[in-house]
């Protein structure tokens, strides 16, 4: 059904209402806190409130009807399909991490920015009105129609399980982050409570409800993102346009920076970190005679204090030791190497926010700008490849709309790019000069919550009483969801970014969690298994694998895997490998057959796979396993060249593809004008 011209009337109107009334609420709100709203109340009604709006388009949106159900009835106007692809693209990572990543990394944080955003322009110009052109619902859809069966559909739709999966364990982490900060229960609670409001939003209506609830989360998650930095910049420049004015912060942040790196008090506390780093270098070298030395010292000192009438929170203390002390050489090699890292890093002086690709010598600023050209590289073509976001594609009436959907995605999604830099140096000038140098007893209140979730943690290495830098370690997740707070903002902003952050990590959630549930029921159950079952049992086999892949990524983000941004960019490694070089190949080269584009699949994905376990911890690796330094955040380097190699070399070395897969190349390629669809 084409779109028309009163349909989109009708959804700005009702959008723009709805926008003026979310405005209302916060001000409603913002008028309570002064009259004396508490900020628990507060908190509860911004997400309840926020997550009951979603809960209510999402039962208005539900649907018996495929196509409805599949690509919300190929009528979704360029404009809205652009704010339902902004919102299906700023999840948690983007909402929660950007920013914090670019507060530690600085300069070559924008990797992130520079990749997510050329991703875009390869999906305007590579993918996305290709595959509108070619119709259909999913991506393993296409590869099974061009690469000539279900071997290529398979192979597909393991990798599409794969990376959809690592992304959306994260919006889930993120959802259970926000939830036990600010509706005070336990983070695995939280996260059950989240996985209702995920769910509720697309198990009824499909990619029909999740469009319509990503428009509505786009309006909330970009005004929560907006709002803090521009008070911020209000506040400390008097010009409330933070991404103009934010070089003058920065300016006077590189000027704070080196009053640091030669201050005394922080001088001494970094050295007493680089001792530490070097007393644990000293115990992975004796293992395993220092963890049984340990262990030893240990028992002797819960002796002496059950013996000695200790204290219950000194021996409570000593027991919480030995319990958490490893009992394997192999978890204290792990565990040990962690800590001295960690002191390590602690030990140097704080990096310049505004230089480029900083380092002590000609090797290590080598290894920074193949990091940052690596992590450019694979957050291009994983933007590119990511199954979510092409899906949204197919929801656009035609070619045409699909391309203009690409610029409008890439115009909302510029807002929150151009912001989080200047997001990232307003809060490092908060807590450079406002809480450096407070009394240990005088911290505000902030420090203590977001203690309570292990976001943030202060230690007293030289014992003066006052907090130095070195002494202040922040979980790179809670700078946006914690500037409110360090800047003492008026509570009901903190509730506000709240809101933002759920609406970002909801709105991925959902459209991965459908991604997931589509490619096991439409490609797999209906297109391998039984491809003669009815419409019903498909929609009821789609939402039941709906509710299984959220238990259980509900389950994994509950044991805090890894941080946001590390298993988001896994993601964007897994979609590059595997997807790019057969999309493109499938698109632009008729020879390429369907061995070839398994071929180049499968090793493109394997390599990525082993690289990132042969070199992060969690995995049990190391980068000393590292090739040329490559973080594993960037595996899809090696996998996307292997995977276009082989993918060609193979092709070329068994028979071409038959005549009626070239004419579908051909289809894709060159759209006829007399063909609604292209239109």
């Amino acid at each position: 059904m084409p779109t028309d011209s009163g349909f989109s009337q009708r959804l700005r109107r009702y959008y723009g209402w709805y926008t003026a009334t979310f405005l209302g609420f916060v001000l409603l709100l913002a008028v309570g806190e002064q009259m004396g709203l508490s900020n628990r109340v507060i908190g509860h009604l911004f997400l309840f409130a926020t997550v009951a709006i979603y809960a209510g388009i999402g039962v208005m949106s539900r649907t018996a009807d495929v196509a409805e159900y599949y690509v919300a009835g190929r009528r979704v106007p360029a404009m809205f399909n652009g704010m339902a692809t902004a919102a299906d693209w700023m999840s948690a990572a983007s909402f929660i991490g950007l920013a914090g990543t670019l507060y530690f990394a600085g300069f070559e944080g924008l990797a992130f920015v520079t990749g997510w955003t050329g991703g875009y322009v390869l999906v305007a110009l590579l993918l996305a009105p290709y595959l509108r052109r070619f119709g259909q619902y999913t991506i393993p859809d296409f590869l099974g129609a061009r690469y000539e069966g279900n071997f290529a559909r398979v192979v597909g739709l393991a990798a599409t399980i794969l990376a959809s999966f690592v992304y959306v364990v994260a919006q889930i982490y993120g959802v259970g982050l926000i939830a036990s900060r600010f509706v005070g229960v336990e983070f695995e609670i939280g996260l059950f409570v989240g996985l209702a409001g995920i769910l509720v939003c697309s198990f009824l209506g499909g990619m029909r409800a999740v469009t319509w609830t990503q428009v509505a989360q786009y309006v909330i998650l970009i005004i929560a993102y907006l709002t803090p930095v521009v008070i911020l910049s209000y506040k400390i420049t008097g010009v409330p346009v933070p991404q103009v004015i934010y070089g003058k912060v920065l300016q006077n942040l590189s000027e704070k920076e080196q009053a640091l790196i030669n201050d005394p008090l922080e001088l001494e506390v970094r050295a007493q970190f680089k001792a530490r780093a070097e007393s644990y270098q000293r115990k992975i070298d004796h293992l395993p005679g220092s963890l049984d030395a340990e262990r030893r010292i240990l028992h002797r000192q819960l002796d002496e204090l059950r013996m000695g009438d200790g204290s219950a929170r000194d021996v409570a203390k000593a027991e919480r030791a030995l319990r958490d002390l490893p009992r394997t050489e192999g978890e204290a090699r792990t565990q040990w190497r962690a800590l001295r890292d960690e002191a390590l890093e602690r030990s140097l002086p704080p990096p310049s926010h505004a230089a480029a690709f900083s380092a002590d010598t000609p090797e290590a600023r080598d290894a920074v700008r193949r990091n940052f050209l690596a992590l450019v590289f694979v957050l291009m073509l994983g933007t590119a490849a990511l199954p979510h976001l092409l899906m949204r594609y197919y929801t656009t009436s035609g070619v045409a709309e699909a391309r203009r959907s690409v610029l409008w995605s890439l115009g909302f999604i510029t807002l929150l790019f151009v912001t989080a830099p200047a997001y990232a140096v307003f809060a490092k000038w908060e807590v450079y000069s406002t809480l450096v140098g407070t009394s240990l007893a005088q911290l505000p209140d902030w420090v203590a919550s977001w203690g309570k979730v292990g976001m943030v943690s202060v230690e007293d290495l030289n014992g003066d009483g006052v907090l130095q830098l070195a002494e202040l370690s922040l979980n790179t997740d809670v700078i946006v969801l914690a500037t409110p707070e360090i800047a003492g903002l008026p509570y009901v902003v903190s509730g506000l970014v709240a809101a933002g952050g759920l609406a970002a990590a909801l709105s991925t959630a959902d459209g991965l969690l459908l991604t997931i549930s589509n490619a096991l029921s439409h490609d797999f159950y209906f297109k391998v298994i039984n491809p003669r079952a009815t419409t019903q049992r498909r929609l009821v086999i789609s939402k039941s694998q709906l509710l299984l892949v959220a238990a259980i990524a509900a389950w994994v983000a509950s044991m805090r895997p890894d941080s946001i941004l590390f298993m988001v960019g896994l993601a964007f490694s897994i979609a590059a490998s595997a997807f790019f070089p057969a999309l493109v190949l499938g698109i632009f080269w008729k020879r390429a057959n369907k061995w070839g584009a398994i071929a180049g699949m499968l090793s493109g994905l394997g390599i990525t796979l082993f690289y990132a376990a042969h070199t992060h911890p969690f995995f049990r690796g190391s980068m000393a396993n590292a090739w040329f330094d490559i973080d594993p955040i960037s595996a899809g380097i090696f996998g996307v060249p292997l995977g276009f190699v082989v993918a060609i070399a193979v092709s070329l070395l068994t028979p071409p593809p038959p005549r009626e897969v070239q004419a579908l190349v051909d289809f894709v390629r060159y759209p006829s004008a007399s063909d609604p669809v292209s239109r």
